[in-house]
């Protein structure tokens, strides 16, 4: 038995979309395999038996060690059993056994399930028995969504090479396909397929094919959606929910609605093509990109061709029989690409490269000729390098249920704000100065989020996980970092408070985490309950950065007083209805950070973001400074106009 530093924070969280509590007192709970599924359906998750959920948050549920055997033993005879679970996607380090306070966990993590496995479900009856998760809990699959996971099976043919009955040459747009041949002819006059007559061509792309088991021969999806005139495309028995839309809200008149905007109108021959083209030019002349656009694609930045890739992998990648259509949006911070369907592959697959899925590989083809669309797995990482040389933001990449959808977030902000640079820079001096861009980010980050991890580092850089772990230990060596916790539960602060950027005097204290002392005097220190949060300590007391953040903000008399009303609430266990009341007080006429929060009531950040916060905003009592930035840096909550405490 192991008992992980990381656990104690996992217990100072609530059930999320990736972490499940389950007591297990009597046994295997039948709940636990809709969890599985749920999990390995969707992305993946944790299951912790022998912890339970209550209003105060989770605590252990006083499993002894022969009881965690038991239930071990139990799990692995099930999961192995064809006619209880469809597939045993698990290996032995994925099952492990924790303790806390002498009470036995078994920690089950569950990884996605894989496209070939995919759908993962209990019983005989995919369409009863598969399930997916969303912040709600686990959910049912109904019959459309179990059909499109057997769609994804890589045993499957493409969804673009599907040979359309009744459909064919007199449904193309002639200029499409003219311009098409002009654009590839442009890049590789040689090519030897540039001989073949338009059927030829479209024979060689994948347009046009011959079901050798049925001798079926004609018109593929792949052929119409690139080429197509748009009533073909949107005829029922094709593609009928196909739209395409690029839609600009860049007006500083927040009446009107967009500024620019591209959908199918009848104004156009509304295909992939055709809307690439259009597209691509309105991305090139944005008035973000400093570099300007040439047709030859030789002073292009790196942002344009992140901008291309991305464009290309929504088209290339979306289930087109899904709905919503390919919605491209430019907002003033930020683009934004979303298309219908669901990752082939998990996250964690896609940041590291080298695997390649794609849903419609005909049509990936017809874009790699263009120059355009990667296949060797590497696309989300040559966006995220692009992306990073800009100094912006590190693109997000999420998956939406009910609709199943995915969206690559693109920001427009800058990672190197000029006034915590102007902080770091009057901390450490020369030695700032002296850093890598990489170092310096890092220490950056540090100063935004209060703290750092490998793991976020891994999102918001393009270096692999060793060259991050060298680097942090540079960076404690040289005295700009101090390190916190062990293995997974490691993280990374700044070892003194930053000078104030408005010449406030600020005194350099010792971080709360390292001082004994502090420590011994914290509200926090008690580790006897299941759940004191030692994540917050470093939120205990003025002279921390927070603290000079919120004097900075709204003044040392308002800081204090905002301190003083949560006074109750810091080390003790206030109800739920309590901690949403201090909430709306707290945010009250301002908007005051996740980290302001969690420091001014003691408690872990993603706790009161995902227990109370963000429920707080879907029901209407906060808002948020930037709502449609979600993750945005500088995020804020403040209480609704009208709303009590």
């Amino acid at each position: 038995m192991t008992q992980h530093t990381s656990l104690f924070e996992v217990l100072a969280r609530h059930e999320g979309v990736d972490t499940e509590y389950k007591a297990a007192k009597g046994g295997l709970p039948k709940s636990l395999w809709e969890t599985y599924s749920a999990f390995a359906n969707t992305a993946g998750g944790t299951l912790y038996l022998g912890v339970k959920e209550g209003d105060e948050g989770p605590s252990t549920a006083g499993l002894t060690q022969a009881d965690v055997d038991k239930l071990r033993g139990e799990f692995w005879v099930t999961l192995n059993n064809p006619q209880k679970v469809s597939a045993n996607i698990l290996q032995e380090h994925h099952v492990s056994v924790e303790t806390y306070q002498g009470d036995a966990i078994l920690v089950i993590e569950v990884p996605r399930a894989t496209r070939s496995e995919r759908p993962v479900y209990i019983g005989v009856d995919p369409f009863k028995g598969s399930y997916r998760r969303n912040h709600e809990g686990d959910f049912r699959c109904n019959e459309a969504e179990v059909q499109r996971m057997f769609a994804d099976r890589l045993d499957q043919e493409p969804a673009d090479s599907r040979i359309l009955e009744y459909f064919g040459f007199d449904d193309l747009d002639p200029a499409s396909l003219k311009q098409y041949r002009n654009r590839m002819a442009s890049r590789a006059p040689n090519h030897a397929w540039l001989t073949e007559d338009d059927l030829g061509l479209l024979k060689k792309l994948g347009g046009w094919r011959k079901d050798r088991r049925t001798q079926q021969e004609g018109l593929t999806v792949a052929g119409l959606l690139m080429f197509g005139q748009t009533q073909a495309i949107q005829d029922p028995l094709a593609v009928p929910g196909f739209h395409l839309d690029y839609r600009e809200r860049l007006a500083e008149d927040d009446d009107i609605r967009w500024s620019d905007r591209l959908t199918i109108d009848g104004t156009w021959e509304a295909n992939l093509f055709q809307f690439y083209q259009r597209v691509v030019q309105k991305l090139s002349h944005d008035p973000a990109l400093k570099v300007p656009f040439r047709p030859d694609r030789r002073a292009q930045s790196d942002a344009h061709e992140a901008l291309t890739e991305a464009l290309v992998n929504a088209l290339i990648h979306a289930d087109h029989t899904g709905q919503g259509g390919i919605v491209v949006d430019r907002f003033k911070e930020r683009f934004e690409f979303s298309n219908p369907g669901t990752l082939l592959l998990s996250q964690e697959q896609l940041l590291a490269g080298g695997v390649t899925e794609c849903r419609n590989k005909s049509l990936q083809l017809m874009f790699q000729l263009l120059g355009v669309g990667d296949k060797a797995g590497s696309g989300l990482d040559k966006i995220r390098r692009s992306w990073h040389a800009q100094l912006w933001q590190p693109p997000s990449l999420k998956e939406t249920l009910r609709p199943d959808r995915v969206i690559l977030t693109l920001p427009l902000i800058s990672v190197m704000p000029e006034d915590v640079l102007a902080r770091l820079q009057q901390r450490f001096g020369e030695a700032f100065e002296a850093l890598s861009p990489d170092e310096a980010q890092t220490l950056v980050i540090a100063a935004l989020e209060q703290q750092v991890t490998n793991r976020r580092l891994q999102e918001m850089l393009t270096l692999h996980r060793v060259d991050i772990t060298q680097m942090l230990s540079g960076l404690v060596e040289k005295g700009m970092l101090v390190p916190h916790g062990r293995s997974r539960g490691a993280y990374y602060t700044l070892p003194t408070v930053l000078a104030a950027p408005t010449g406030l005097k600020v005194e350099a204290v010792p971080s709360p985490r390292n001082s004994e002392q502090h420590q011994a005097s914290s509200l926090h220190s008690d580790t006897s309950s299941p759940h004191s949060d030692t994540s917050s300590l470093h939120y205990a007391e003025p002279g921390h950065p927070v603290w000079e953040e919120l004097v900075l903000q709204c003044g040392v008399d308002t800081a204090a007083s905002l301190r003083a009303d949560t006074t109750h609430v810091r080390g003790h266990r206030p109800s739920g209805e309590e901690i949403r009341r201090v909430l709306k007080v707290l945010c009250q006429g301002r908007y005051l950070s996740l980290a302001q929060l969690a420091y001014l009531m003691g408690r872990n950040p993603e706790g009161l973001r995902t227990r109370y916060l963000t429920p707080m905003v879907r029901e209407g009592q906060l808002q948020l400074r930037y709502p449609n930035v979600p993750n945005h840096s500088r995020q804020g909550y403040r209480t609704v106009e009208g709303i009590t405490a």
